[in-house]
C-alpha cells in the first residue's frame, strides 16, 4: 500500500492506473477510522481495481472552531487499518497542499437547492459548503469511477449526490448502510471522545429510534417527531438538538408516510455532538 502525501505525486501515480484502464474505488475520509469506514473500503475493494482512501481533516467543513482541534487524529492507526483492509493508495495531505490562504478565507459557494436549508445546515452553516468544496477537490484530482458515502450522514450524502450531478462528475456514489456498535451506538469518529459512562447514555438515541417505528403509520410523522423529542428529553445526559422526519430526497419536513421518509437525529452527550439516523417509511 502507498502513503502519498502531496497532489503531484498521487496524480502521476494515478495517471498510470487511469492510463492501465483499471477501475478505481475512492473512499475520502477524514480519518480517525472505525469499522464503519472500514466497511466501505472494502466495498471499494470489492468492487474495484484499485482503492483510494484519503485522509484530511478538512478545516472549511468546521463552523466551530473548537470541534476542529478536537478532533481525533491518528494517521498510523489509519494506516494500519487500511492496510489490512486491502486498501492500494492513502492520501494523506497537508491543509496546505488542499487550499491556497484564498480558499481557506474564502466562502466557497454551491447551489445546494435547499438542502442545506434544514437540520445540519441550521445548526452547522457553512459546514456544507466545506464539504462540496473538499469532495470536488478529490474528485478532481482522484477521478474515481466509484465513490463510497456511509449512510450515516444522511444529509451530507444527498448533497453528494447534487453536486455529483449539478457538477457533470462521472463518478458512481454508492450509498452504505449504517455500522453500528453492538449496543447499536451508530459508529462514529466522535464516539472516542465519550467516556465509558457517556458511551452508555448515547446508546438511548439509537434505541428511541428504533422504538419509533413501532408507531409508523399510527402516528402523523409530526406526533411521532414529538414522542422522540420527549423520549430523548428524558434520557438524562443528553440534549437534543433537533429531530427531523423528512423525504428523503428533499429532506424537507414529510407530511404523511406515503412518501419515503428518515427521521434524523442530533443530540449532544457532554460535549459530543452525535447524530443518527433511522428508515421510516
Amino acid at each position: 500500500m502507498l502513503i502519498v502525501n502531496t497532489i503531484d505525486k498521487l496524480e502521476k501515480i494515478l495517471f498510470e492506473v487511469h492510463a492501465s484502464e483499471k477501475s478505481v474505488g475512492f473512499v475520502p475520509t477524514m480519518g480517525a477510522l472505525h469499522a464503519g469506514h472500514i466497511s466501505l473500503v472494502k466495498q471499494a475493494v470489492t468492487d474495484n481495481d484499485y482503492t483510494v482512501v484519503s485522509v484530511f481533516v478538512n478545516p472549511t467543513q468546521f463552523n466551530n472552531l473548537a470541534d476542529l482541534q478536537k478532533y481525533p487524529r491518528n494517521l498510523e492507526k489509519d494506516v494500519a487499518l487500511l492496510q489490512a483492509s486491502g486498501c492500494d493508495l492513502v492520501f494523506a495531505p497537508s491543509k496546505e497542499e488542499i487550499y491556497s490562504n484564498e480558499e481557506l478565507n474564502k466562502h466557497f459557494e454551491f447551489d445546494f437547492g435547499g438542502l442545506d436549508q434544514v437540520m445540519e445546515g441550521t445548526f452547522r452553516p457553512g459546514h456544507f459548503n466545506g464539504v462540496v468544496q473538499v469532495v470536488s477537490k478529490l474528485f478532481k484530482l482522484v477521478k474515481p469511477g466509484k465513490a463510497y458515502f456511509g449512510e450515516k450522514d444522511f444529509q451530507q450524502l444527498a448533497i453528494i449526490h447534487r453536486m455529483t450531478e449539478l457538477l457533470n462528475f462521472d463518478v458512481e456514489i454508492v450509498d452504505c448502510p449504517i455500522v453500528r456498535e453492538e449496543s447499536g451506538l451508530a459508529m462514529s469518529s466522535r464516539n472516542e471522545r465519550l467516556t465509558p459512562e457517556q458511551r452508555n447514555i448515547a446508546v438511548g438515541i439509537s434505541k428511541v429510534l428504533v422504538e419509533c417505528r413501532n408507531f409508523v403509520p399510527t402516528y402523523t410523522p409530526e406526533k411521532l417527531k414529538q414522542w422522540v423529542k420527549n423520549e430523548i428529553y428524558q434520557i438524562q445526559g443528553l440534549e437534543l438538538e433537533y429531530f427531523e422526519i423528512v423525504n428523503t430526497k428533499t429532506l424537507q419536513p414529510a407530511k404523511s408516510w406515503n412518501e419515503p421518509t428518515v427521521g434524523c437525529i442530533a443530540v449532544y452527550c457532554g460535549d459530543v455532538r452525535l447524530i443518527d439516523n433511522i428508515r421510516c417509511s
